[in-house]
């Protein structure tokens, strides 16, 4: 993939939500691409918090265009693990954990796998109920949505 400018990183933003946990969820994200914002959310009837953390990377990311550069910030950091640090050793134990049970949520790590090497993504992790704007925004959409169902 060719090097991407500056100005045309496409930031996302995103947030899962689930209350019970696991019980009804719902996922948040902005979409930051060349000075314009748009907001996507959705829910689950039946979800756990870390599958609508995982949701809303995945649904932000599809809506960048392959080959984008893309910074996803997110306060999840079982997200932010998974994505950069445990990904690659599940997938060469055919998605088994060091103990050798099965990877949780594997389908929605293959998702996410197959969406983040079609881009340049870069995961960064903040503080969740930390004053963030974009991290709150996200957090009132993922309950907006959970709220809906």
């Amino acid at each position: 993939m060719a090097p991407s400018s500056p100005s045309s990183l496409i930031r996302v933003w995103c947030d899962g939500s689930c209350s019970p946990n696991p019980g009804p969820g719902g996922w948040g994200a902005i979409i930051e691409q060349n000075g314009t914002r748009r907001e996507i959310s959705g829910a689950a009837p039946n979800a756990t918090n870390n599958i609508m953390e995982m949701t809303a990377a995945l649904e932000a990311l599809k809506q960048t265009p392959p080959g984008a550069q893309v910074e996803v910030t997110t306060d999840s950091q079982y997200l932010v693990k998974g994505m950069t640090q445990w990904l690659a050793g599940w997938k060469r134990k055919n998605w088994r954990k060091a103990d050798g049970q099965p990877v949780m949520n594997q389908t929605v790590w293959m998702a996410l796998d197959e969406a983040a090497r079609a881009r340049q993504v870069t995961w960064v992790w903040v503080e969740g109920h930390n004053g963030h704007p974009e991290n709150e925004r996200c957090d009132e959409l993922a309950n907006q949505a959970r709220r809906a169902t």
